[in-house]
């Protein structure tokens, strides 16, 4: 009767990053992390004010595109 293979051993750290951050790549700067934050927080707010208040349709618009550029922003952020 034939042996199974053996299973490879598992590595016993974290897997490489598939794209490397050059470590001489520029820190964020202050007001990066101000506006990524505010952005988020004023399209809580308007979503929030769309439905206590009972706005127009675009108040939570423009709170999901304010939440979604924040979002955004922090991709980019170091």
């Amino acid at each position: 009767m034939p042996e199974s293979k053996r299973r490879k051993p598992r590595s016993k750290g974290p897997t490489p990053p598939k794209r490397a951050i050059p470590k001489d790549a520029p820190e964020s700067p202050r007001w990066y992390v101000a506006l990524m934050a505010g952005l988020m927080a004023v399209g809580v707010i308007l979503v929030l004010v769309r439905f206590f208040f009972r706005t127009d349709q675009w108040v939570l618009l423009l709170g999901l595109i304010a939440i979604s550029a924040g979002f955004i922003m922090t991709t980019n952020y170091r």
